[in-house]
């Protein structure tokens, strides 16, 4: 591992308490992002309690290693020279969900998609507007994910987290914070790990309808057939990103494999072999041109580690 900051004893420290087949060396990180792209992480975990989150947030914290938190990947842009840190991935180990009367507690490593498909069993309306936001609870709870009028904060009602230092906490919708695209959790560095929903009892082909909608909205309007990390941009007060970029001139400018899609401006898509220079010289000519065009300084939505 060249210039690697995660030590070989920090590794069997971390395999000892997540289990050898749930770390990895060297781990490309395209193969765990929406947008298939991203070099190497040092070190990628992948915890299967609450305990062992917050276990690998001790030692992390012990050898001096930074630590970044992944789920499924979307809203994600890795830099192509890789992490020089563990990651940590909350996803298929950690995916557990139950229904408690009108309450779903799930952990953080389900995705949306899996939760929406329990309520729509369980008779339980509310959670219908996520069904198709490409991640998981614990990134939904994070990032206040929302779409069609709903946002995550209007259903969860509690979290379990794990702090910086390690430690096993309860946040309440009101701790919470919750605002659009942010959260007390993710400005104090909080790891989700189990989220809390109240939903609504209501007619199960009543909720298939509106998911049917949903979906086929979606499909009709997103590029869902292209690798992307889903909105590019935050949605400017005032104004709607897609139209700005679109209104500059933008549908299908391209940097090298990288593109705004010809479907939804508002979406930066990989349309073959793209590198994540390519998408970051995008994302800023974008901002340049729709700034030099109407003034509105755009903010990238999806994040970017490693540059």
């Amino acid at each position: 591992m060249a210039n690697a900051v995660v030590s070989p004893d920090l590794i069997q420290v971390l395999a000892r308490i997540v289990g050898e087949e749930n770390v990895r060396a060297d781990e490309p990180m395209s193969a765990h992002t929406t947008f298939k792209i991203g070099g190497p992480a040092d070190a990628y975990v992948m915890p299967r309690t609450a305990d062992e989150v917050a276990a690998v947030v001790r030692a992390c914290d012990e050898a001096g290693a930074p630590l970044a938190v992944v789920g499924n990947g979307s809203d994600l842009l890795v830099a192509d020279a890789g992490l020089r840190c563990v990651v940590m991935q909350i996803l298929d180990n950690m995916a557990s969900v139950r229904v408690e009367d009108t309450r779903i507690v799930a952990q953080a490593g389900a995705t949306n998609a899996q939760v929406a498909r329990v309520a729509l069993e369980a008779g339980l309306a509310g959670f219908e507007f996520a069904s198709g936001i490409p991640g998981t609870i614990g990134g939904a709870s994070i990032m206040n994910a929302g779409a069609y009028g709903g946002e995550f904060k209007d259903v969860c009602v509690e979290l379990a987290c794990v702090t910086p230092a390690g430690e096993s906490v309860r946040v309440s919708r009101e701790e919470a914070d919750w605002s659009y695209r942010h959260s007390m959790m993710g400005d104090a560095g909080y790891i989700v790990v189990e989220a809390v929903l109240d939903l609504a009892r209501d007619d199960a082909a009543a909720i298939k309808d509106r998911m049917d909608d949903l979906k086929a909205r979606r499909e009709e309007k997103q590029p869902l057939e292209m690798p992307s990390a889903g909105s590019t941009f935050k949605r400017p007060e005032g104004y709607f990103a897609g139209k700005l970029i679109q209104d500059a001139g933008l549908r299908g400018y391209r940097v090298g494999g990288a593109q705004v899609s010809t479907k939804h401006t508002g979406f930066v898509v990989n349309a073959g072999d793209a590198t994540a220079a390519d998408v970051r010289q995008l994302i800023v000519d974008v901002q340049n041109r729709v700034f030099d065009e109407f003034g509105v300084r755009l903010e990238p939505e999806v994040k970017m580690w490693g540059f």
